[in-house]
């Protein structure tokens, strides 16, 4: 994969993120405050636990930390995978995010 391949893939997954954002704010009572500052986006959860996800350019990743603990998705076969149990990216998220926020919540790739 190219640079500019990565980072146009990397690119629109961090946007679903802030997107997923949006929405879960305007569905449910989760308010995650999220900020983005250049590649990383902070998501700060009402009980102020966070979620750091970040581009990592040079390895061509995305690393996320949670609570749950730190994981690097590299792109494969059409999806961020995790480097160690290949688990899907927006799965895994979804999964972290729940569990900060006590409630479900659901984040989703770009279409």
């Amino acid at each position: 994969m190219t640079d500019i391949e990565y980072q146009d893939l990397a690119e629109s997954a961090l946007k679903a993120v802030e997107t997923a954002c949006d929405r879960i704010n305007d569905e449910t009572d989760a308010d995650i405050d999220n900020q983005r500052t250049g590649g990383m986006i902070t998501l700060t959860f009402s009980n102020r636990s966070q979620i750091i996800i970040n581009l990592q350019k040079p390895l061509q990743e995305i690393w996320m930390a949670a609570k749950a603990g730190g994981f690097h998705y590299k792109f494969s076969d059409g999806r961020w995978a995790d480097t160690k149990d290949s688990s899907e990216f927006f799965s895994s998220l979804s999964r972290c995010a729940s569990e900060q926020a006590g409630q479900p919540l659901l984040f989703s790739a770009p279409a």
